[in-house]
Parts: C-alpha cells; structure tokens; sequence
C-alpha cells in the first residue's frame, strides 16, 4: 500500500520513496535516518505512527515485551526528533498515542508503558525543542480492529464512548494534518475517541 500511495504522488509530478526499517532495531535507527536526510534533506513533518500490540499483563510482562515497546514507541522516535533538531534545526512532529493513555489498559502493559512514555517525551521535547519545532500528539480511540479480531469486536468496543460508535482513519489523518498546519500549537494531545477520554480518566489528563 505504501508502494502504491508512493507511486501515486510520483504521477502527480512529486518526488516520493519508501523506506524499510524496523525501528524495534535501535542501533540502526539513526544510521538509516541519516540516509533519509543525506538524500532528500531533513524533514519538514515526521509522523511517529509506527507500534506494537503485544498482549501481555503486569505479571506476565517478559523483558523483551517491556523493549520492544520501548524501542518502538519511544527510542526509535527520540532518535529521529532529536536528529531533526540537531540538523534541520526545526520542522513539526504528530506522534500517534492511544486513547488508553489517560486511564489503564492492563491487558496491554507493556504497550500501554510505551505509549505512555511516548506521551511524556512529547510534552518534554515540546518544551526542549522549542521554538524551532512543535510536537503534538493524537490518541485514537476505537478505529481499527486489532490483528485477528473483527466487525463483532468493534461492535462491543464502540459501546465503551458516549458517542457509541466507532471512527475512521480519515478523522485521524485530519486531526493530523490540523497539528502540522497549526503554527500556534505544541504540547498538546488531540483525543480523536468518540468521548471515550471522558469516561475513564485515571491519570487525570
């Protein structure tokens, strides 16, 4: 698919590229930045959407669960931020959190901890690196399925927001594109989550 999109933008007269990395692999994460910006310059817009779902519990947690999740939410995206802070001196970064951050979800503990912790360098980062960048965040609520579960999966979950129904991808691209567009915005989550956030609160967020 992102193949495809790449191939699209070409055809209307811009440059595009897809880049493999799995950024679990930290070591390797800022050598293969660096060629993204070694070719085609720093980012202007860095989108940190990249997860991983893992069900685990607080008793079950294994060490490799607790980094990868780590790995994935949060140093892989500290290192591609701080890159672009240190040699473009500027730009705007969405990271993609989940609506869970402000209340527990102890059937994903470890994923929950990097979420969360990806919560927090956003607040920090949007302090340390300003005024030449803006870090925001969106948290989506119910949107997609997780691997392996379906329409009746959705259709118990919507139930769990005021709003008893479930989003589209597009209302996350949208909230996305308003954070990057917003010149006067940094710090801030956006809960894209039908009201869920107003249910369940236990951080008080």
């Amino acid at each position: 698919e992102a193949q495809q999109l790449s191939a699209e933008i070409r055809k209307m007269g811009r440059k595009s590229a897809t880049s493999s990395h799995n950024l679990s692999d930290t070591e390797n994460t800022g050598k293969w930045f660096a060629r993204i910006i070694e070719e085609w310059g720093c980012p202007d817009i860095l989108i940190n959407s990249a997860s991983d779902y893992s069900e685990d519990t607080y008793q079950t947690m294994s060490i490799e669960n607790l980094q990868n999740s780590m790995n994935v939410h949060v140093y892989s995206p500290l290192v591609m931020m701080r890159m672009m802070f240190e040699r473009g001196g500027g730009g705007t970064v969405v990271n993609l959190l989940d609506s869970r951050v402000a209340d527990r979800d102890p059937a994903h503990a470890s994923y929950h901890l990097g979420k969360r912790a990806l919560l927090t360098i956003t607040r920090d980062l949007a302090v340390e690196f300003a005024p030449s960048m803006r870090i925001n965040a969106v948290a989506p609520g119910i949107i997609l399925p997780p691997e392996g579960k379906g329409e009746q999966w959705l259709n118990r979950m919507k139930k769990t927001n005021p709003l008893g129904k479930i989003g589209s991808p597009r209302e996350i691209a949208d909230a996305v594109l308003f954070l990057v567009e917003s010149e006067f915005t940094t710090g801030q989550v956006v809960f894209i989550d039908g009201g869920r956030l107003l249910k369940g609160n236990a951080y008080g967020l």
